[in-house]
């Protein structure tokens, strides 16, 4: 049977892991900038810019919702995303110092 190792790396690690998973599709790419051009952003709007069904959009934003890059508030019947500012720019600081070894690299 095979687990997860995921515990033997700290916080931070399984944490930027997730974020890189969930930006692994061209789909969820361009709900964030459809997210950062409007401000939020009702899921039907998501829907209708993007060339995807309403289940498979709901599926990318729980993805992106999990790993944290966004937040979704209920207003009534619908739910209201918005990109979750505070973590993103915890994100950004963890690849940013990730690439920042990496480039200083002597490889």
């Amino acid at each position: 049977m095979a687990y997860s190792k995921s515990g033997e790396f700290n916080q931070q690690e399984v944490q930027i892991a997730k974020v890189a998973k969930a930006l692994g599709h061209p789909a969820r790419i361009a709900i964030l900038k459809l997210l950062a051009d409007k401000a939020s952003c009702i899921c039907g709007d998501i829907v209708s810019e993007l060339p995807l069904s309403q289940s498979t959009v709901s599926q990318h934003l729980k993805e992106l919702k999990n790993a944290g890059l966004i937040k979704g508030e209920i207003d009534g019947p619908k739910v209201c995303y918005c990109i979750d500012m505070d973590f993103t720019k915890k994100a950004k600081s963890f690849f940013d110092e990730i690439f920042d070894k990496v480039n200083s690299c002597n490889c």
